[in-house]
């Protein structure tokens, strides 16, 4: 399975991944898609993304059982952690959204 959000794409770029993922919301694609077509797509979303964000959700044989990737200006990070891939906030954001303090 993969999931693919797309955030601030053109409208073009939305089009040609319904052409291999349903949009289950804006922005928001899911499908079964083999590993060529999935690195096909996923590198075609990199050229054509100009300024906007793509995450990248798939199964994967991990611990988690999935993986992801992510390209353009997102809210976190991906943290190795002995094996295990967490996401982080930016320092400055937590202190923001913890009360300020």
């Amino acid at each position: 399975m993969v999931v693919l959000v797309l955030e601030n794409v053109t409208p073009g770029l939305r089009g040609e991944v319904r052409r291999w993922l349903q949009e289950l919301h804006a922005g928001i694609f899911v499908g079964t898609l083999s590993l060529r077509v999935r690195e096909e797509l996923w590198s075609h979303v990199l050229d054509k993304r100009r300024e906007g964000a793509a995450l990248m959700v798939y199964s994967a044989r991990s611990e988690q059982g999935y993986m992801f990737r992510s390209a353009g200006e997102v809210s976190r990070t991906a943290v190795d952690l002995e094996g295990l891939i967490l996401t982080a906030r930016p320092a400055k954001e937590q202190r923001e959204t913890s009360g300020g303090e």
